[in-house]
C-alpha cells in the first residue's frame, strides 16, 4: 500500500466519525428540547391551577421559576404580593426579582450565580417597608426562588440556615445537646474536637467534650437556667481553658458555646503569682506597707506593718477602714499628740481625694520613736502608705552631726593647717589654721570648691605647680601607690619653710596638712651649733682637766714626799712638826679630790672601764675598816662590820667598789659625833647585794636629801663635795642604784643595791636623783 491510499483511508475515516457525531448531537438535542417542552407545558398548567400547595399560602411565601430570564411565579401569590409591598414594587415577578438585584450589589452577584453557574444561595433583602428572605436553588436549566416577607421582632435575622453556616465557622466549638446532656448537632470545631465523622446526631452519639461539661448541660436543662463554668480541657494535644455556657433553648435542648480564655488564664494565673511574690517581697522588708482600696478599706499589710502597730491579725484580716484602724491606735496612745484628733482625722482621710503626689510626714509617737509616713495614690484606687521607724536612724545622724562638730572644733584648735579632700576632689573639711595659713576666707574656700579651685587660692604663696599636680594624684588619683602617704619640704614665696604630709583615709578621703618650721629650722641649726660648741667645750675642759691636774699632782708628790721626811727628821720641834703634819694631809687631801675630778671627768666622758672579778663582801667590808680605822680612832668613833656568813661572792670592780666605800665612810666618820657608831653591813636579798653604811651622826636636813648625790651639794662639809656624787656615779656604772635613809638628829644609812651579777649602766632612773 502506497501512502496515497493510506491518506485517503485516514480521509474517509475521518469523515465517517464526523457524522456519527453529528448525528448524536441532533438526537440529543431532539431528546432536550423534548422535555423542554413538557417542562413549559407543566409550568403553564401549574400556573392556570387556582389550588397551590396549602403550606405555600400557609407560611404567606412565593415559589418563582425563573428560565431564559424570564421569571414566572408558580405559588403563593399573596406571599408575592406582600414581598412586592416590602419591596416597593408591583405584585409581578419579574419586577420583584428586579428588585431583589438593584437592592445590593452582592444581592445580583448571587442571583447571577444562581441564574448562570446554578449556585445556590440565601440572603435578606432590604426594602421599604421591610426585609425579605430569598433563597435560591437550581434544578436542571431552571433557577427556583422562595421568598417570604420577615416583619415584627424576626426582622433581619438570619434564616437556619444561614445561621449554622454562621455558627459552623465559629473556630471554637459549639454545639447542641438533648436534656441527657448528649450532643446532637456540633460546629466543625466541635466534631473535630471530639473525633466525631459528621455533626450528625449519629455520629455524635457517644461523643463528649467534657464529662464536668454535660453535668453542667444537664444541671441548666433541669433547672431551664443559664450556666457558666471554667474548664481545663487537654485539645489537640494542649492543654487549654475554655469559659463554657449552656443556655436552654426554646422547644427543648441546650445550647452550649464556649471561648477559648487561655491566656486570660494564663495572664490571670501569671497575674496572681506576681502578687503573691509582691506581696511576699513586701513581707520581707522593714518598712510597714499598708494599701487601702477606693473604698478605704485595708486591702493589703505586710507583717511589719502588723508589728509597728502591735494590731491583732485576725482584726486586721477583716479588712477595717483607714479611719477604724486611726481611732483603734488614738485608743492605744499610738497616733501622734494632736489637740483636735477630729479634725487631724479628717484631714489624713481627706488626702484620699487627692490625686497628685503628697509630701512625707514624720510623725513623733508618744512613745519616743519617730516615724517618716510617705502616701501615694495606688494605680488601681485608694492609697499606699509605708511607714518607716526612722528613730535610729535620727539618733545615729545626731551622732554623726556631733562627731562632725567635735571633729571640727578640734581641727580648728590644731596650728597645723589641715584639709580634707573626698576622692572627688571635693573639698569636705578644712580648719581655721588653713585659712591663715595661706591667707583666704572662709568664703573663697567655700566657692572653690574642688582642689582645682583651692590650688588657685594657694598658688600667689607657693608657686611650684609640679608639687600641686602631685598632690592631686594623692587626692583624685585611684592608683594604690598614688595614694600613699607622702611627705615633704617646700618653701613659699615668702621664703617660709613648709612641711607636708598627705594621709589617705578609710572612707577613701584623704587629709594634706601644712606646718610652718621656719622657726622650728632656725632652732635646730642654733641648736645644732650650740651643740657643736658644747662638745667643743667639754673637750676643752676634759683637756683642762686633765692637763691641770698632771700638773698639780707633780708638786703635789714631791710636797707629800718631804713632808713625810720632815716629819721623821730630827731636831724638829713639836710645833713644826705638827705643821708638817698638816701640810701633807692637805696635800693628800687635795691629791684625793684631784683623784675624785678627775674620775668624775672620766665617768661623764664614758671612758672609765670597769674590771669586773668575783669579790668576796666580807673581805672588801673588813679592808674599808682597816683603811678607816685610824681616821675613827682619831675622831673617836666606833667603826664595825656587820657581815652575814651567807652573803658570799659579787660581780664588780674591786678598785671602784673600795673607793665607793672609802667615800661613804669618810662622810660617816665627818658627820658622827666622838662617842659614836659607823657600821659596815652586807645583805643578800632579790638577786642583789647591799652594802649598807650607817652612823649615828646629826643625819641629813630633808630639804638637802634630795640634792645629797648632786655634785658640790657637800661643800660646806669639806671638799669639792664630789664624794657622793662620786658614790652614785660608780654604783650606776656597776648596774645598781644608791639610796639613803635619813632623819635629822638620828643619824643616816647609805645603801648601795648592787645586782649579783654585773649589768654595766643598768641604772634605776626614777631613783637617780
Amino acid at each position: 500500500m502506497t501512502s496515497y491510499d493510506l491518506i485517503l483511508a485516514a480521509t474517509a475515516g475521518a469523515v465517517c466519525l464526523a457524522l456519527c457525531v453529528a448525528l448524536w448531537a441532533f438526537g440529543q438535542r431532539r431528546g432536550f428540547e423534548a422535555r423542554i417542552a413538557a417542562l413549559k407545558t407543566r409550568l403553564a398548567l401549574q400556573g392556570a391551577d387556582a389550588e397551590a400547595p396549602a403550606w405555600i399560602e400557609a407560611f404567606d411565601s412565593a415559589v418563582i421559576a425563573v428560565e431564559g430570564g424570564r421569571a414566572s411565579l408558580m405559588a403563593g401569590s399573596e406571599g408575592l404580593a406582600a414581598c412586592a409591598q416590602v419591596l416597593g414594587v408591583s405584585a409581578d415577578a419579574s419586577a420583584v426579582v428586579a428588585a431583589l438585584g438593584s437592592a445590593d450589589p452582592d444581592h445580583a452577584h448571587k442571583l447571577s450565580a444562581l441564574l448562570e453557574r446554578g449556585q445556590s444561595c440565601a440572603f435578606d433583602a432590604r426594602g421599604r417597608g421591610g426585609w425579605v428572605s430569598v433563597e435560591g436553588r437550581a434544578a436542571g436549566a431552571m433557577a427556583w426562588l422562595r421568598l417570604a416577607p420577615v416583619s415584627g421582632h424576626d426582622a433581619g435575622l438570619p434564616s437556619a440556615t444561614r445561621f449554622a453556616a454562621f455558627v459552623d465557622s465559629v473556630v471554637e466549638p459549639a454545639w447542641i445537646a438533648g436534656a441527657d446532656g448528649q450532643a446532637v448537632w456540633g460546629n466543625t470545631a466541635f466534631v473535630r474536637a471530639v473525633g466525631a465523622s459528621a455533626a450528625s446526631a449519629p455520629a455524635l452519639l457517644g461523643k463528649s467534650f467534657d464529662r464536668a461539661v454535660d453535668a453542667m448541660v444537664i444541671e441548666a436543662a433541669e433547672k431551664g437556667e443559664r450556666r457558666e463554668a471554667i474548664r481545663w480541657v487537654n485539645l489537640e494535644g494542649r492543654r487549654r481553658a475554655f469559659r463554657l455556657s449552656a443556655q436552654p433553648l426554646e422547644g427543648g435542648g441546650v445550647g452550649v458555646f464556649c471561648a477559648d480564655v487561655t491566656e486570660i488564664e494564663d495572664v490571670r494565673d501569671a497575674f496572681k503569682k506576681h502578687v503573691e511574690a509582691h506581696d511576699e517581697t513586701l513581707n520581707h522588708i522593714a518598712e510597714a506597707v499598708a494599701i487601702f482600696s477606693a473604698t478605704r478599706r485595708l486591702s493589703f499589710h505586710n507583717t511589719a506593718f502588723a508589728e509597728l502597730w502591735g494590731l491583732e491579725p485576725a482584726w486586721l484580716a477583716d479588712r477595717p477602714t483607714h479611719g477604724e484602724i486611726l481611732d483603734r491606735l488614738r485608743q492605744r496612745r499610738r497616733l501622734p499628740e494632736t489637740i483636735d484628733y477630729a479634725v487631724w482625722k479628717a484631714a489624713e482621710l481627706a488626702r484620699y481625694e487627692s490625686l497628685g503626689p503628697q509630701a512625707d510626714d514624720l510623725w513623733h509617737l508618744p512613745d519616743g520613736r519617730t516615724l517618716k509616713v510617705v502616701r501615694q495614690p495606688h494605680p488601681l484606687g485608694g492609697m499606699l502608705l509605708i511607714y518607716s521607724d526612722i528613730t535610729g536612724e535620727l539618733r545615729l545622724k545626731a551622732q554623726y552631726n556631733a562627731l562632725i562638730q567635735v571633729q571640727q572644733a578640734t581641727l580648728d584648735k590644731l596650728n597645723d593647717a589641715v584639709a580634707v579632700f573626698g576622692s572627688d576632689g571635693r573639698l569636705r573639711l578644712h580648719n581655721e589654721a588653713f585659712e591663715t595659713f595661706w591667707n583666704v576666707t572662709p568664703h573663697a574656700l567655700e566657692a572653690a570648691g574642688d582642689f582645682e579651685g583651692v590650688v588657685e587660692l594657694c598658688v600667689p604663696r607657693l608657686h611650684d605647680l609640679a608639687f600641686w599636680r602631685e598632690l592631686k594624684g594623692r587626692v583624685a588619683d585611684p592608683d594604690p601607690q598614688m595614694r600613699a602617704p607622702t611627705s615633704g619640704e617646700v618653701r613659699t614665696s615668702d621664703d617660709r619653710i613648709v612641711v607636708y604630709q598627705s594621709r589617705p583615709l578609710p572612707d577613701g578621703a584623704t587629709l594634706i596638712a601644712f606646718a610652718d618650721v621656719t622657726d622650728t629650722r632656725d632652732l635646730q641649726s642654733a641648736l645644732a651649733d650650740r651643740s657643736a660648741a658644747l662638745d667643743e667645750a667639754e673637750r676643752l675642759k676634759r683637756d683642762f682637766v686633765g692637763n691641770v691636774s698632771y700638773e698639780l699632782r707633780t708638786p703635789l708628790t714631791t710636797i707629800i714626799g718631804y713632808s713625810e721626811l720632815l716629819e721623821r727628821a730630827d731636831g724638829l720641834s713639836e710645833r713644826g712638826r705638827n705643821h708638817v703634819a698638816a701640810v701633807r694631809a692637805a696635800a693628800t687631801q687635795l691629791a684625793r679630790s684631784i683623784d675624785d675630778v678627775l674620775d668624775m671627768a672620766q665617768i661623764d666622758a664614758g671612758e672609765m672601764a670597769l674590771e669586773i672579778q668575783d669579790i668576796r663582801v666580807s673581805d672588801l667590808l673588813m679592808n674599808a675598816q682597816e683603811r678607816a680605822l685610824k681616821d675613827a680612832q682619831l675622831g673617836a668613833v666606833t667603826l664595825a662590820v656587820e657581815c652575814e656568813e651567807d652573803v658570799g661572792l659579787i660581780r664588780g670592780d674591786a678598785k671602784r667598789l673600795a673607793q665607793t666605800l672609802d667615800h661613804l665612810v669618810e662622810n660617816a666618820l665627818r658627820q658622827t659625833p666622838p662617842g659614836g657608831r659607823v657600821t659596815l653591813s652586807a645583805r643578800r636579798a632579790l638577786g642583789e647585794v647591799r652594802l649598807d653604811v650607817s652612823d649615828t651622826g646629826r643625819g641629813v636636813p630633808f630639804h638637802v636629801q634630795a640634792h645629797i648625790f648632786d655634785r658640790f651639794v657637800g661643800r660646806d662639809r669639806g671638799g669639792p663635795g664630789l664624794g657622793l656624787a662620786l658614790v652614785k656615779a660608780l654604783v650606776e656604772l656597776h648596774g645598781g642604784w644608791v639610796a639613803l635613809e635619813s632623819e635629822p638628829g638620828n643619824g643616816s644609812t647609805f645603801t648601795c643595791h648592787l645586782p649579783e651579777k654585773q649589768q654595766p649602766g643598768a641604772a634605776q632612773p626614777e631613783l637617780g636623783f
